[in-house]
């Protein structure tokens, strides 16, 4: 009896152990705790202008995401870490503890089984259009006409949208969002539509073109991912600390500074305040 009392107690262990071990699994302890006990705040940060951008030759790294943590650090009192990561796999670093927030990370039904977000968004985006310089655009019904081709991404919800509100121009569909903006850089289309911040890098690339945000506007909130923990005291922190900086006008300063040092002028492209679309 001593001997299967004792395998019992084994087994107990290496079934706690190879609990811990999945990757879904909660830890113990608190996040904010972590960050305090570390000396500092580690974000997830991929190559994505202007969210994040890492100079090929310097290896800084800038961007909206950046400054929003720089700031979160500062308040803290502990150094900034960025560790990079893909969208991809921000949630399994999170999972994993490699970082403690990734930034510009949507909130979805999928996501938030494994994550948690702050109730305050970061910002709004919306669907958008880059069009010739010469083609006079305010609202959807301006592209609702023959003789328009509007490129767009298939089976999408930017797909579904445009195909509701311009069922009168020739709308060109792409597997991919490459070949969608492709198509309006070869002149194969009067416009090409996608939320708008990545309409950014394109419009500068090709040194030509104006995003448009048309009316009526579909709008989209972008957050933050945090830990899934039972101490929500760090998740809680980051929805104060966004929603401080989204009210104060702060993250669209950040967000225009990073567009003027990427040779970008802000009064071209949309803002990320809905109130000032």
């Amino acid at each position: 009896m001593q001997i299967i009392r004792r395998l019992a107690v084994v087994l107990a262990m290496v079934g706690a152990i190879a609990l811990q071990a999945q990757p879904g699994h909660t830890q113990e302890g608190s996040t904010w705790q972590a960050i305090q006990d570390r000396g500092s705040l580690r974000i997830g940060a991929t190559q994505a202008p202007p969210w994040y951008y890492k100079d090929p030759q310097s290896g800084a790294w800038s961007g909206l995401g950046i400054s929003v943590g720089k700031a979160m650090a500062e308040t803290l009192g502990v150094e900034l870490e960025v560790v990079e990561t893909t969208w991809g796999n921000a949630i399994a670093a999170l999972q994993a503890d490699k970082i403690d927030t990734m930034f510009v990370l949507d909130a979805t039904p999928e996501r938030a089984m494994a994550v948690d977000f702050p109730a305050a968004p970061l910002l709004y985006y919306a669907l958008a259009v880059i069009t010739n310089d010469d083609l006079d655009v305010a609202t959807w019904e301006d592209l609702n006409k023959e003789g328009i081709t509007i490129a767009v991404t298939q089976g999408t919800t930017i797909d579904a949208y445009v195909t509701q509100h311009c069922p009168n121009a020739e709308i060109l569909r792409f597997p991919t969002n490459s070949e969608n903006v492709a198509a309006f850089q070869s002149g194969r289309a009067d416009a090409a539509s996608l939320f708008h911040p990545p309409l950014i890098a394109l419009q500068k690339k090709m040194g030509r073109g104006k995003i448009v945000i048309p009316t009526p506007i579909r709008a989209s909130a972008s957050s933050a991912a945090v830990r899934r923990e039972a101490d929500k005291t760090w998740r809680d922190w980051v929805s104060t600390a966004l929603a401080y900086y989204y009210d104060t006008n702060q993250t669209q300063v950040w967000y225009d500074e990073f567009l003027v040092a990427f040779g970008v002028d802000p009064l071209t492209v949309p803002p990320i305040r809905k109130e000032l679309w």
